[in-house]
C-alpha cells in the first residue's frame, strides 16, 4: 500500500484523485482539547485499498477537495469508536460524513466485546500487533517524528481490512441491518449537543447531595455547560467539579460567603462571583417538584425487585449464548435492575432491544417464561 504526508496543494489533490470512486474509505483523526471546549483537529488520516495518507490540516489551507470526498453519499465512511471524530467534522464542518461503519459497534454484535479498543480488535482478527505507545503524543506540535507517522497510518490501514472480514461475517449471520439504530445515533447530530440542564448528570461525587442542593447543581452545571461552548474552553477551567459540589453543599447567600469557599479563588471571584450567586439564589428558590431526581442515585431494590433480576440475569445468558454473544455486550447487571424498575436503559435500544429487551420484558410481564425442558433452559410463550 503506497503511503504519503499530505501537507501540500499538490499532494492533496494526488491523494484525492486516487480516492475518487472508492467504495469504503477507512478514517481517523488526531486531535487535541485539553485547552479548549471544542476538539482542535490536528490530523485526518485516511485509507482504502491503494493508499493510506495523513493529511495535516494545521498546515492546509483548503481541504475542500477532500471533503468533496468525504462527504460523498456514494462512498461509505468506516471508523472505529467514530463519535469524537464525527464530533470534529460537525463542529468544523456542520455535517456528518454519510453513510458511515462503526467497527467498534460492530465488534459486539460479533462477539467480541462492548467498546473492544481498535489494537485489540486487529490483534484477535487479524493477528497484528499494534504499537500503543504514541497515544499521549502532542497531535499539534510539528513535525511529527516517523514514529507518530507510523502509529496514525496504522490507525487506517488494518482499519479497511477489518470491516470487510466483519461485514462479511455479520452478513453471513444476517445482522448487518442490527446497526442501523446504533449507525443512525451516530449520524443524528443532536448526539452530539446534550442539553446542558442534563450536565449535572455527569459531575462526579454528586451522590451525597440532596434536595436543593440538586437544584444547584443542575443550575451551576447548565451554567458552567453553557459558558464553555460559548468561550471554547474547558468546562473545569471555568469552575471546578470539587468547587461546584463545595457551593452546592454550602449555599452561600453573599460574597463573601463566597469567598469562604475553598478553590473559589480571587479572580473567578471578580468574574463570576455575582453571577454565581445569582444562580445559586434563583435555584434555591425553585419549589420542591422543579428539584431533578438523581437515577443514577437509584432505590435498593427490593427482595421480589432483586430475585426478578436474578431471572432476567438467567434469560440474558440464555439469549446471548443463542446468538453466541457474551451477556455483556448485551447488557449489565445495572441495566437489567433498570428494566425491572421501568426505567429506560440500553436493553430497549436497538439490536439490544430486539434480541434482549423485547424478550426480557416479556419475561418481567408473564407473557413468557424460562423453562426446563430434558435438562435444556429455554424461553416459551407469547412475546405478544
Amino acid at each position: 500500500m503506497r503511503e504519503i504526508f499530505v501537507d501540500t496543494t499538490e499532494k492533496l489533490e494526488q491523494l484525492c484523485a486516487a480516492l475518487q470512486g472508492s467504495e469504503w474509505l477507512a478514517l481517523d483523526t488526531e486531535f487535541i482539547r485539553e485547552k479548549t471546549y471544542y476538539p482542535k483537529l490536528c490530523l485526518i488520516q485516511i485509507s482504502n485499498d491503494d493508499i493510506a495518507a495523513c493529511v495535516d490540516p494545521l498546515v492546509l489551507a483548503d481541504l475542500q477537495p477532500l471533503l468533496d470526498i468525504l462527504y460523498d453519499d456514494r462512498i461509505l465512511k468506516v471508523w472505529h469508536a467514530a463519535r469524537q471524530d464525527l464530533e470534529i467534522f460537525l463542529h468544523d464542518w456542520q455535517k456528518i460524513p454519510l453513510p458511515l461503519f462503526d467497527t467498534q459497534a460492530a465488534a459486539a454484535l460479533l462477539g467480541y466485546g462492548d467498546q473492544i479498543g481498535y489494537a485489540n480488535l486487529a490483534k484477535r482478527l487479524l493477528d497484528i500487533e499494534l504499537p500503543k505507545d504514541q497515544s499521549r503524543t502532542d497531535w499539534a506540535a510539528r513535525p511529527l517524528n516517523e514514529q507518530q507517522t507510523r502509529y496514525a497510518l496504522d490507525d487506517v490501514i488494518y482499519l479497511g481490512a477489518l470491516y470487510v472480514k466483519m461485514r462479511d461475517e455479520l452478513s453471513e449471520h444476517n445482522r448487518l441491518p442490527w446497526l442501523a439504530a446504533d449507525f443512525a445515533l451516530l449520524a443524528d447530530p443532536a448526539t452530539y449537543a446534550p442539553d446542558p440542564q442534563d450536565a449535572w448528570q455527569k459531575v462526579k461525587g454528586r451522590q451525597p447531595l440532596r434536595g436543593r442542593q440538586l437544584a444547584v447543581l443542575q443550575a451551576l452545571a447548565a451554567w458552567r455547560e453553557q459558558s464553555a461552548r460559548e468561550r471554547d474552553l474547558p468546562r473545569k477551567w471555568l469552575l471546578k467539579d470539587d468547587v461546584m459540589l463545595e457551593l452546592c453543599r454550602r449555599l452561600p447567600r453573599d460574597l463573601d460567603a463566597i469567598s469562604q469557599v475553598r478553590g473559589m479563588e480571587p479572580s473567578l471571584i471578580r468574574h463570576a462571583g455575582k453571577p454565581l450567586l445569582e444562580i445559586i439564589q434563583q435555584a434555591c428558590q425553585l419549589e420542591r417538584d422543579a428539584w431533578p431526581s438523581d437515577q443514577q442515585r437509584a432505590k435498593p431494590l427490593s427482595h421480589q425487585q432483586a430475585a426478578m433480576v436474578d431471572l432476567l440475569s438467567a434469560a440474558l445468558r440464555l439469549i446471548a449464548d443463542q446468538h453466541q454473544l457474551s451477556p455483556q455486550a448485551i447488557g449489565t447487571h445495572k441495566e437489567l435492575a433498570k428494566l425491572v424498575r421501568g426505567e429506560s436503559c440500553g436493553l430497549l435500544e436497538g439490536w439490544r432491544k430486539t434480541i434482549a429487551g423485547d424478550p426480557l420484558q416479556a419475561i418481567l410481564h408473564g407473557k413468557q417464561q424460562l423453562h426446563n425442558e430434558n435438562g435444556q433452559l429455554c424461553i416459551i410463550g407469547s412475546n405478544q
